[in-house]
């Protein structure tokens, strides 16, 4: 398995967990330096590796009515002063190929959503960028089929690649974990890190509803997958998820992530210890 690295973070067999943490999407300034800090000192005195997480936009939202983020250029100042003031690296999502050049400047890790895990154009372009790049397992697509996007972000001579599980579809709006991709895509070489708050959504009913997600499943989700040997933890969160704009139904109340990163490290570490992470 390849060691990525983000800064001073190491991502990997042998590494400590790392979180990717914070909100959906951004939804300002205040509220993103609230989460980040807050995030920032709880892991601090936990020792896990924290990276700051939230999209300047989301452009697969249900409708086009509903809050898609401030957009790049805002977003992009948004990130680049949690970087600065809150000291931690950022990742956020990135949807179009024409974005790339001006993300690299800030970003520390380019994601690549779900749905455009085969977006050949897009992936060529982020892999060209030379950071990190988090590709999230399309929920169409077998784990062992990742290769294929993992190779296509190698031909780039970028090597610093990780995977995210975020569920499978399973009938209809809803989906499946399967904790057999962890081990499988860890074997295409990259670090595979565990969204347990998108696998929980209810699609087909908008994120605000509280039907819309079943977020009590979060802690047990996020056990089971540190326990396989997950590399990371891919956790939504927010203050205030009820009120939040997008994944309200989802998202982990920010005071409730000490218990479970406590209980997840101690998992973490039990495996690490066996040699199996």
């Amino acid at each position: 398995m390849n060691e990525v690295k983000v800064g001073e973070i190491r991502i990997g067999k042998g590494n400590p967990m790392v979180l990717i943490a914070g909100p959906c999407v951004l939804e300002g300034e205040a509220i993103a330096l609230e989460i980040a800090e807050q995030l920032k000192e709880l892991c601090g005195s936990l020792k896990i590796p924290f990276i700051f997480k939230a999209s300047y936009e989301k452009d697969n939202r249900g409708s086009e009515k509903h809050y898609k983020g401030p957009g790049l250029k805002e977003g992009l100042k948004v990130l680049a002063e949690v970087k600065e003031r809150v000291g931690v690296p950022v990742l956020s999502d990135v949807h179009r190929m024409e974005d790339v050049a001006e993300v690299k400047e800030v970003l520390d890790i380019i994601q690549i959503p779900a749905f455009l895990c085969q977006q050949t154009s897009l992936l060529l372009k982020a892999g060209e960028a030379g950071k990190v790049v988090n590709i999230k397992k399309g929920q169409f697509v077998a784990p062992e089929n990742m290769a294929g996007a993992v190779k296509k972000i190698y031909s780039t001579g970028n090597r610093q690649v990780l995977l995210t599980e975020r569920g499978t579809c399973f009938g209809y709006n809803k989906l499946i974990a399967d904790f057999c991709s962890i081990p499988i895509m860890q074997e295409i070489g990259c670090p595979v890190i565990f969204d347990a708050t998108h696998v929980v959504r209810n699609y087909g009913i908008p994120s605000e509803d509280p039907k819309g997600g079943s977020p009590q499943y979060v802690p047990h989700l996020s056990r089971g997958a540190v326990a396989i040997g997950c590399n990371g933890l891919f956790l939504e969160t927010h203050p205030r998820p009820s009120q939040a704009l997008c994944d309200a139904s989802s998202m982990i109340p920010l005071n409730e992530m000490e218990n479970l990163l406590r209980q997840t490290k101690t998992i973490h570490e039990m495996v690490r210890g066996w040699g199996i992470v």
